[in-house]
């Protein structure tokens, strides 16, 4: 689903280069471009004001997925930006530890959990973001990441897989040092404070990739790739 996994079975010596092809995962990206509901309803829903900076993280509650480092950042950009609010979208076995952390360091007012959603609802929730974050160490190709993207959010991700192949730095999001803290407080001030980057890099993240994601090419794909062996 990316090209960094080519380089990591090449590395790993499962074949050659040759006798690989990617082909991104596919999805509906119309109700990334066109959420079902309001952005204004989905943040009242949840609780953001209109001057509210939301943060959104997209992902279980789980090992690998990052979540900690994005707490330990959060007291320092909640210090210096009164206006975040952090959105964790998801469940997992990780949730109460998460909610104690946060609640030792004061910060109960900034989170919002909703807890595990229904797929169909992940548009409407990252619509209602200002700025998706993913601080995974280990993925293929995070879905997240395009879809963020198509939503014309911008994204802030670790450098890690195929992340590169769609966070491209200073045209559609910031790349990071995996497991980096500082560097995720600067990333993430940065964007809270300007609107105007924001809205750049998310509109030629949309502009870039919406095309690139459709499920529609990602089956003709595939089926190149099956006529092409049945060719041969």
């Amino acid at each position: 689903v990316c090209d960094a996994m080519t380089d990591q079975y090449v590395d790993a010596g499962i074949a050659p280069r040759e006798k690989f092809t990617t082909v991104y995962s596919g999805m509906k990206v119309e109700p990334f471009l066109d959420p079902p509901r309001s952005r204004d309803d989905v943040r009242a829903e949840l609780g953001f004001a209109d001057e509210h900076v939301v943060v959104g993280k997209i992902a279980r509650l789980f090992d690998l997925k990052g979540h900690e480092y994005l707490l330990a950042a959060a007291p320092e950009i909640a210090r210096r930006h009164p206006e975040i609010r952090f959105l964790l979208v998801g469940d997992g076995p990780l949730a109460d530890r998460f909610r104690r952390q946060i609640d030792r360091e004061r910060l109960t007012d900034r989170f919002v959990f909703t807890g595990l959603v229904p797929p169909e609802r992940i548009p409407e929730l990252i619509a209602s973001t200002d700025i998706v974050v993913h601080t995974s160490v280990w993925e293929g190709l995070a879905r997240v990441l395009p879809q963020a993207l198509i939503a014309g959010r911008p994204v802030i991700s670790y450098d890690i897989d195929g992340a590169r192949e769609v966070v491209i730095p200073g045209e559609t999001g910031v790349l990071l040092p995996p497991e980096s803290i500082e560097e995720l407080v600067e990333a993430v001030s940065r964007l809270a404070g300007d609107r105007q980057l924001r809205h750049r890099l998310g509109q030629a993240g949309r502009e870039r990739f919406t095309d690139v994601f459709r499920h529609d090419v990602m089956v003709r794909r595939l089926r190149e790739i099956y006529e092409d062996v049945l060719r041969g």
